[in-house]
């Protein structure tokens, strides 16, 4: 096999070490991934191998130098994701992540869909009045959600920002825990405000709470209103009945769009209870105006191991359907 070399040139030190990683760790992992030998010389990086994997190999360093000048960073997510989609051939798929930001925070953070999944997502709901985002944890359904109610309400699109969960334990557990029941639910909403205090800035954050253009509620409070004007977010969808889902559903007014989030593999409802976000999949499929959006493993933006986690107990459970089913 004749064996080629190509050279990647970096514009400068801080560059180089972006993207060969600490230790050349980057490079490690690109070498495990494919059939290349990758060395650092200063400013360059010489891939050596076949000439159908060097051509890989070289597009996908041009992929990483992409992401990292026009975020200015680049990191383990988005090593990872690069060398999944070369990998599968889609690399050039990647220009599509790397447009304009849905906005970015006080602390100068971009947010930004960061997989074709969320790019996916992130349309869906400019253009559909209705859209339910199905996926595991990490795959930033419920922080894109806040971003984009947070730009909507920047461009002046709607005039508040309504967040809601099902409080599931809502009941005699409840009961034990002290203050008013805003405070007992506090707890279940607490992921929804951290999100949004990183998004806004704790400053804005609390002056939008103050003047009521932010509502973060139990999903009980939803009940006999009519929600006009507003970016309406059902974070946690897969603990609501079927009851309150339909109740959530009807109370959307003109002018306003919701996003329901949830993962079907984290029902937390009571034996006997059916979960609404997957009744619901089968009575609103195929209507003009509602989409649904499925994120999976491919699509989490956490730690890599949580993607190998994701993986191992969907593994498990397709052999524990596979023995059950030898049972019978």
């Amino acid at each position: 096999m004749t064996r080629v070399e190509k050279r990647v040139l970096l514009k400068n030190n801080a560059e180089a070490l972006s993207i060969c990683g600490l230790f050349d760790q980057h490079l490690r992992k690109i070498e495990e991934n494919f059939e290349v030998d990758i060395i650092p010389r200063g400013n360059e990086v010489v891939i050596s191998g076949s000439e159908k994997e060097v051509g890989r190999v070289a597009s996908l360093f041009d992929r990483l130098l992409e992401i990292l000048r026009k975020n200015g960073r680049l990191n383990e997510q988005d090593l990872n994701y690069v060398i999944n989609l070369t990998k599968e051939g889609k690399e050039r798929s990647l220009d599509e992540l790397l447009g304009e930001s849905l906005l970015v925070t006080p602390r100068g953070k971009q947010i930004k869909p960061k997989t074709l999944g969320q790019r996916q997502y992130v349309q869906s709901v400019a253009v559909n009045g209705i859209v339910f985002a199905i996926g595991p944890a990490g795959t930033g359904k419920t922080y894109l959600a806040l971003a984009m109610a947070v730009a909507a309400f920047k461009n002046r699109e709607v005039h508040r920002i309504i967040l809601t969960r099902p409080a599931v334990e809502a009941g005699e557990k409840l009961g034990f825990l002290p203050g008013d029941l805003q405070e007992k639910v506090d707890p279940y909403l607490r992921p929804l405000y951290d999100a949004l205090f990183d998004i806004l800035g704790g400053e804005t954050f609390a002056k939008y709470m103050d003047k009521g253009l932010i509502e973060v509620a139990p999903l009980a409070y939803m009940r006999g209103r009519t929600l006009d004007d507003s970016f309406v977010i059902l974070d946690e969808a897969q603990n609501t009945t079927t009851e309150q889902m339909k109740m959530f559903l009807t109370r959307l007014g003109i002018g306003s769009k919701a996003v329901v989030t949830g993962d079907i593999t984290q029902i937390d409802l009571p034996p006997g209870k059916q979960s609404g976000l997957q009744q619901v999949r089968q009575i609103l499929k195929g209507i003009p105006g509602i989409d649904f959006v499925y994120l999976t493993e491919k699509d989490v933006v956490r730690h890599e191991l949580v993607q190998k986690i994701i993986e191992a107990y969907e593994e498990f459970e397709k052999k524990k359907g596979q023995e059950n089913q030898g049972e019978e």
